[in-house]
């Protein structure tokens, strides 16, 4: 039996409920849970601004624990292993898996298995397939990263999506040079990862731009050189003056609530730089660009997952961390038991937060 938070309709708190674990296939896993991150994506469900997503269903894609069982057909893992749980599968074997790219499979791959009522055989749905908002889950084997026992699990989980989104939108999709110019746009979990990224990657300078001056201090915790308040001026204009007129190298759009700020992200990139849309709008938001981008030879790139090579790439993050290069223990704001998922809510839509962490054990 698992204990899991459900979303039963958009607009509505959460429900922790029990489940009976689903008959675990051959090439899939048994994992407890340790800690699972509350990113913002599970919030826009919530919210009912992802409509393509259905109720009922446990929600939570960010996650990290420990092998507990392992299908007959799974040699190099076994229980007592610690991973990081992955929310995007991938087969493998299509043109994307083979040319590196598995954030993009085009199989769209998916043998996530579903945990199942008590005394029925109906199943409950899960965010991505893997529904870290419980005790345990059953995943895919490439939905799995082992890394060292020693790793702690609260900051092992935010590598899971919103560190890997962030830093990997920046070093894997946009490959940043040394010295580059970059701004961002929303510093939440994943706009803070862009900018951890763009440190990483030695850019300078490095703007934050945000609406909440707490969000733009812990920016500059995490490596800005420069922060906008976007309610008390124009932020394209600001970006200008600070880059000598031309504009950002790189702009990132970290927010994916509305148009305007990837306008702006667009707006603020100089000539022949690149725009990357990291934040994922509803999917009926319309993006107008001027054709005058076209003209400059401005690139405009999409990100999913940070383009990520989870079995390559979490490792990388969990060295990074270790090393001290990677600020993880500081996006952990708050920690929270499975019940206090509503809460855990409520101080993310306030802007209280860089990243909460539920906390199983």
């Amino acid at each position: 039996m698992i204990q899991a938070a459900v979303l039963h309709q958009p607009q509505t708190p959460l429900e922790v409920m029990g489940f009976e674990k689903p008959p675990l296939e051959p090439d899939c896993i048994e994992v407890r849970i340790l800690a699972s991150g509350v990113c913002h994506s599970d919030w826009h469900v919530v919210k009912g601004e992802w409509t393509q997503i259905e109720t009922p269903l446990i929600l939570g894609h960010e996650g990290a624990g420990v092998i507990e069982k392992v299908g007959d057909e799974i040699s190099d893992v076994g229980p007592g292993d610690r991973v990081i749980l992955s929310w995007k599968p991938h087969c493998g074997y299509c043109e994307m898996c083979q040319r590196g790219h598995p954030a993009v499979c085009s199989s769209e791959y998916d043998d996530s298995l579903e945990p199942v009522f008590p005394g029925s055989d109906r199943t409950m749905s899960q965010m991505s397939g893997i529904g870290t908002f419980a005790t345990g889950t059953t995943v895919h084997r490439t939905q799995i990263v082992p890394i060292e026992k020693d790793t702690p699990m609260g900051p092992a989980a935010l590598i899971g999506c919103g560190v890997m989104t962030g830093v990997g939108a920046v070093i894997n999709t946009a490959a940043v040079e040394p010295g580059s110019s970059v701004a961002v746009f929303g510093c939440g979990g994943v706009g803070l990862n862009c900018i951890q990224g763009a440190r990483l990657s030695n850019a300078s300078p490095i703007i934050a731009v945000d609406l909440l001056d707490n969000k733009l201090d812990m920016a500059r915790e995490f490596g800005a050189t420069h922060v906008v308040n976007a309610g008390q001026e124009d932020p394209v204009e600001r970006i200008r003056a600070i880059t000598g007129g031309a504009g950002a190298h790189y702009a990132f759009e970290a927010i994916g609530l509305t148009a305007e700020p990837f306008i702006q992200a667009l707006e603020c990139t100089r000539a022949r730089g690149v725009t990357v849309y990291v934040g994922h709008a509803p999917v009926d938001t319309e993006l107008k660009l001027d054709a005058r981008m076209w003209i400059q030879e401005k690139t405009v790139i999409g990100s999913l997952y940070g383009s990520a090579r989870t079995q390559v790439d979490f490792p990388r993050m969990v060295s990074l961390y270790k090393s001290g290069h990677l600020m993880l223990d500081e996006l952990v704001t708050r920690e929270y038991e499975l019940g206090g998922v509503n809460d855990a809510f409520a101080a993310l839509e306030r802007g209280e937060v860089a990243r909460s962490v539920l906390m199983m054990e």
